[in-house]
């Protein structure tokens, strides 16, 4: 399984380092520490708190003007196979995508909750990619 740095873990939920510290600290999101002495999150674990952190409502303000990017980085927090098709469900901070792909694609890519993914926007067709290590 997956593990990710304390930096990596905030990029993917959206919050600063110091948030997923304080986290981490009062026990919210439990993590180990690596061979080189660095405290490292489970992609489990993150996916776990990804998912609580999503449903909670978001009261920022409307949105007057954007640029979208067609690019979410963020992790694997639900897949469902059947047969044939697999839903993925993607925690880029605050944004959670959704992607329906062939089952053989959801193997191949060896996704699971906890793992690193990109969802590629375009149109209304999510392709899910894994990023190089």
């Amino acid at each position: 399984m997956p593990t990710f740095r304390m930096r990596e873990a905030a990029e993917l939920l959206g919050v600063s380092d110091d948030t997923v510290r304080r986290w981490a600290d009062s026990g919210r999101l439990a993590t180990s520490t690596d061979a080189a002495g660095r405290r490292t999150v489970e992609g489990v674990e993150l996916a776990r708190l990804a998912g609580e952190l999503a449903a909670v409502p978001d009261d920022r303000r409307p949105v007057a003007r954007e640029s979208a990017r067609n690019r979410f980085r963020g992790i694997v927090t639900n897949v469902v196979r059947d047969t044939v098709m697999a839903q993925v469900e993607i925690q880029a901070g605050p944004h959670r995508v959704v992607s329906l792909l062939s089952r053989e694609a959801a193997d191949e890519l060896r996704l699971e909750p906890g793992v690193l993914a990109v969802a590629s926007v375009k149109a209304t067709n999510v392709v899910v990619e894994i990023p190089e290590a």
